[in-house]
């Protein structure tokens, strides 16, 4: 397949030299996160959203995009990395240090997902951005014959323009025009992050409801806060929205209730809930009309809002593996101490996210670290805004 005609000069190619006064986590393309292996070769976003992940990676300040390495590089690293597996590992682009649709960026990331094409890949491709598209983008994302690829559409409806410079109007346009010209591909709202008394009002609420009917299925979640964010917001005198910082997400429990009480449909029996999710690949395989690759099925308690077709999905899909099987291949791994496989997920000790999730999309089942639990209901995010049956806060 021949390569692109780019509208404007490509970005250009930072020198080693430059490359080695990143931070290490930012200079490594390839990092493995829950939703896909993702791949990252394109840093630097003018955007400024106080929340972003870049702070994490020292590159805030980094408003201009530029590459690390060439497009096909970038595919090449992907493609024979030890943890890819054809047809099967899903694959996001770049979901921490630019966002993928703006107009010097996604003629790039439309030349990846060309050469990832024309490979025969059918894996599962996630681009997030709250940036516009355009229909001829869409014409662009439709010609993908091989790959499952899935837009998703970040909108908070958060007003502060000292928190969220983009107006979220940008967002909500993207999200029609992506629903209406959608073929081959998907398009999921991703409504993040909810933040109590800053973007939860009825009014927002119902935003997000309208928005949901333009998109193939609707993703929730809070906010990611960590120490990084939480010095910028101070120092730039922002309104902290909580005492604390967490390693995972921080959706209270309040906030989650409110949610699924304005969005309840009962009269909809098969589906009280609509397409409403609480994770990222749920709402993404439900999307693409599979089972979610993720193994959440076996975290009963995150299932109880979805369609009554899904969850028939994810149950026939779902199967415990063979403890022996799995023991294996996490020792080969480096896990140390006893594997587990429970009714909810293998249990490991010694490793760290790479490898968990490299067993967690192989086999379809969750994959936790005994160190760090995931606690009932409140799987995956931080503890902050959430009590134990019996009202205790959790650990």
């Amino acid at each position: 397949m021949s390569a692109p005609t780019f509208h404007r000069r490509p970005l250009p190619i930072l020198t080693p030299a430059k490359i080695g006064e990143l931070k290490p986590s930012l200079a490594d393309v390839i990092e493995y996160r829950k939703s896909g292996l993702s791949l990252n070769w394109i840093v630097g976003c003018p955007l400024e959203c106080s929340y972003c992940v870049r702070h994490l990676f020292d590159n805030f300040g980094m408003k201009v995009p530029r590459r690390l390495m060439s497009d096909e590089e970038a595919v090449a690293a992907l493609v024979t990395h030890p943890y890819f597996r054809p047809h099967k590992t899903p694959i996001q682009l770049l979901n921490r240090a630019t966002d993928p649709m703006l107009p010097a960026v996604k003629p790039h990331v439309f030349n990846v997902l060309r050469h990832l094409d024309a490979q025969g890949l059918t894996n599962h491709v996630l681009i997030i951005t709250r940036w516009r598209v355009e229909p001829d983008d869409c014409a662009t994302l439709n010609s993908f014959k091989n790959l499952r690829l899935t837009v998703l559409v970040t909108h908070s409806g958060i007003g502060n323009a000292e928190i969220e410079p983009v107006d979220s109007n940008i967002a909500a346009t993207s999200l029609r025009t992506l629903f209406e010209h959608a073929e081959r591909y998907r398009t999921v709202l991703y409504w993040r992050p909810i933040v109590p008394g800053l973007n939860d009002s009825d009014a927002h609420l119902e935003r997000a409801r309208e928005l949901s009917t333009h998109a193939h299925a609707t993703v929730f979640t809070g906010l990611f806060f960590r120490e990084e964010i939480a010095s910028y917001y101070a120092a730039h005198g922002l309104p902290v929205p909580y005492d604390d910082t967490a390693r995972r997400k921080i959706m209270p429990e309040v906030a989650e209730r409110r949610i699924l009480d304005f969005f309840h449909r009962p009269e909809n029996t098969s589906a009280p809930w609509g397409a409403l999710f609480r994770k990222t690949s749920c709402g993404v395989a439900y999307a693409h009309g599979e089972a979610d690759y993720n193994g959440h099925y076996g975290i009963r308690e995150l299932c109880n809002i979805c369609p009554e077709d899904q969850l028939r999905l994810c149950r026939r899909a779902w199967v415990k593996p063979d403890l022996a099987e799995v023991a294996e291949e996490a020792r080969a791994l480096g896990a140390t101490g006893p594997v587990e496989v429970d009714e909810r997920a293998i249990i490991v000790e010694g490793l760290d996210e790479p490898p968990r999730y490299y067993l967690q999309h192989g086999y379809g089942y969750q994959c936790h670290d005994r160190a760090k639990p995931h606690h009932y209901r409140q799987h995956g995010r931080a503890p902050i805004g959430w009590k134990a049956e019996n009202g205790t806060p959790t650990p």
